[in-house]
């Protein structure tokens, strides 16, 4: 319970920190209003949100999904749980794609979302919310946690599949420590050198990790120093790019032997 409240705090300070606009990467604010982000950014930003569904028993997940009732409401947060007698009569795999798919927890709140100007050349410190005011429950937490690998198995089959790493993939290897998967989400990522939030996940293990070179390094400053902010970020160029995957492999090939 204790993490899934904190991440729901966690949501309510950056709403906070929206509503008072003390982001770095605020966007320009003109006297008619919010300076519009342009096409690029906008499209960049819906790919960002974008995450995978999985296969396994996807017909029979969403019909379990479909008759639960949502029970709770104080402080306009919501409980949206499958019983445990349905919850145990999923393979792992299908349990695997509940947890993929549907958030247990919903929470209500004011949050307007302002632009972020040219989103898509920017490297950020941290991924963005994987559901739209929902979160997994402390039970799906630690199924991710249970299940460690497992999960990275169905994750990497998946990926391997479609080419691609959806928010919510992405969200639950950072949360599993998944370092093992550094080389294929770097063979992802060079497939079109567009998603970067792939570089996200990479800093993240690296972070996650107290891996020394990332960790005294000048980008480490910038994204999680003391002035550092939710969308802190770092500019999107081939040096970055570069820096980043070669650190990131250098952490993998240290930490596999």
């Amino acid at each position: 319970m204790f993490n899934t409240m904190m991440i729901i705090l966690k949501n309510y300070i950056r709403f906070l920190f929206l509503a008072f606009g003390i982001f770095t990467t605020v966007p320009v604010f003109a006297q008619e209003g919010w300076v519009e982000a342009s096409p690029a950014s906008q499209a960049y930003h819906a790919n960002r949100f974008k995450n995978t569904t999985p296969p396994y028993g996807l017909v029979k997940v969403k019909a379990m999904i479909a008759g639960i009732k949502a029970t709770g409401g104080d402080s306009d947060i919501y409980f949206r749980v499958l019983s445990p007698k349905n919850y145990q009569s999923l393979s792992l795999p299908e349990k695997f794609t509940y947890h993929m798919i549907h958030p247990e927890v919903s929470s209500q709140n004011c949050d307007v979302p302002t632009p972020i100007l040219e989103e898509n050349l920017k490297i950020f410190g941290t991924l963005p919310d994987t559901f739209d005011e929902a979160n997994w429950s402390e039970r799906q937490l630690n199924f991710l946690i249970s299940n460690r690998d497992s999960v990275l198995a169905l994750i990497s089959e998946s990926v391997n599949r479609s080419k691609k790493v959806g928010l919510n993939y992405k969200t639950a290897i950072e949360h599993i420590n998944g370092w093992e998967i550094i080389p294929l989400l770097i063979k992802t990522y060079k497939i079109d050198h567009k998603d970067h939030d792939i570089l996200t996940v990479l800093i993240q293990l690296m972070k996650k990790n107290d891996y020394q070179p990332f960790m005294t390094s000048a980008s480490y400053v910038k994204l999680y120093g003391n002035n550092s902010t939710y969308t802190s970020f770092i500019n999107h160029n081939q040096a970055n790019e570069d820096l980043i995957i070669s650190r990131a492999e250098a952490f993998y090939n240290g930490r596999k032997k």
